[in-house]
């Protein structure tokens, strides 16, 4: 039992090691030859979840202070295009907004 560890270690090499170099490799064997593909199974859809997937862009999932920002710059285009139209053709404003009058006087 002397040097068990170096023997064993020896023992492994050996075994599991690169050979001498002294055997040579034959001719290789023929591979059989690989058949048709098999028949490809259906893909398993599970029965919990029969709708397809949702489409991200189709959704509307967008935080409710972007659609409201959005809605807001909708209505001051809405009021410059009313303002730009009413200067041309004359309409003058203060008559029509409440309160212009006091100011005005």
């Amino acid at each position: 039992m002397h040097d068990l560890i170096h023997r064993i270690a020896h023992w492994l090499t050996l075994l599991l090691g690169p050979g001498s170099g002294t055997h040579r490799a034959g001719a290789s064997r023929p591979r059989p030859s690989r058949g048709a593909a098999p028949a490809s199974l259906p893909v398993h859809h599970s029965p919990y979840c029969r709708h397809l997937p949702l489409d991200g862009a189709a959704s509307r999932l967008v935080r409710p202070y972007l659609a409201a920002h959005e809605q807001e710059l909708d209505r001051q285009r809405h009021r410059r295009l009313a303002l730009v139209l009413a200067a041309d053709f004359g309409i003058d404003l203060d008559q029509h907004v409440v309160g212009a009058r006091k100011a005005a006087a």
